[in-house]
């Protein structure tokens, strides 16, 4: 039978501090996603962009927050549409946007996992964990804030309550090199497993990411992928307001998708923060679209699947 994937744009930029992540899904959808993923045998549906909620505006004991009230419509908005794709494809793909879209895309296919009776598990591939709170960032900018959020961390009040929680266990954060203090403090805490840079360094990509599917599939997990643009080495892709150098190269990158693919286990993708103001004719939006080739099947040579 062949596979469904939804696509679902999400023009978000309320998260970051510059603009241009709102014209990310256009650029995915010109740089030929959707009919990549399309030639590659599944049958794909453009459902088009998620519309933000109206939400009144909500204020905070933390001054530097900004963009709170669209934020949390965003959050809304596209927990219903994550949630809604999840149940009626086989792996919908969200078109970001910063990474606060992960709050809403997150929750949304971790509701359709609890009514499925599975654990949600999520790769993590960001330079950043993602691990503030309203109250411990100082920068204000709620794209570093969904994992903590998703987690079910305290300190979230104003926003949609987390019905169905990710367990920190269940998460694996690669390719992270600019941790804040309270978000080390917090991933210590909670027990989430972490991989940076140095680690991928002197122990490669591939182990690691082997031990962890084989967790996914040995609790008949759905797996959630969110990929961001700083995860990769900035030299090859450009198009981010965060770029922190050292990040994954060309092949690192390939061969985690490629594993994926592998795997059979993933069940829904993000990608974000492809701000195409700060691209180079395209290339990066090219780049992104061609990893999610990798993990939609495309290969140079036939190789067996199911392996983890």
């Amino acid at each position: 039978m062949t596979k469904t994937c939804h696509i679902i744009g999400a023009p978000i930029e309320t998260g970051a501090s510059q603009p241009g992540c709102l014209m990310g899904p256009a650029a995915f959808r010109t740089a030929g996603l959707p009919e990549t993923i399309r030639s590659l045998g599944w049958e794909v549906s453009d459902i088009g962009d998620v519309i933000c909620e109206q939400v009144m505006a909500s204020t905070h004991a933390n001054k530097l927050l900004r963009n709170l009230p669209q934020t949390i419509g965003w959050t809304r908005a596209l927990a219903k549409a994550a949630y809604h794709a999840a149940k009626s494809s086989d792996c919908p793909v969200f078109l970001g946007g910063d990474h606060s879209l992960a709050a809403g895309t997150v929750t949304g296919v971790a509701k359709y996992a609890a009514e499925q009776g599975r654990p949600l598990f999520v790769l993590w591939l960001d330079a950043h964990p993602d691990f503030h709170t309203l109250e411990t960032t100082d920068s204000g900018n709620l794209h570093g804030t969904p994992v903590a959020y998703f987690t079910g961390q305290v300190g979230f009040d104003c926003f949609p309550p987390v019905e169905n929680p990710v367990d920190p266990a269940n998460i694996c954060m690669m390719g992270l090199r600019s941790v804040d203090g309270p978000e080390r403090t917090g991933l210590a805490r909670a027990g989430v497993e972490l991989h940076d840079m140095r680690a991928i360094d002197e122990h490669g990509i591939a182990t690691p990411l082997r031990r962890f599917l084989a967790r996914v599939k040995d609790a008949n997990g759905m797996l959630h992928v969110s990929l961001d643009v700083d995860f990769l080495e900035p030299a090859i892709a450009p198009a981010v307001g965060t770029t922190v150098p050292g990040g994954a190269t060309f092949r690192e990158a390939h061969l985690i998708m490629e594993m994926l693919h592998d795997s059979g286990l993933v069940t829904s993708l993000d990608l974000v923060e492809l701000n195409p103001f700060l691209d180079e004719r395209g290339r990066t939006a090219l780049l992104m679209s061609d990893l999610t080739a990798s993990l939609f099947g495309r290969s140079v040579l036939d190789r067996m699947t199911g392996t983890y």
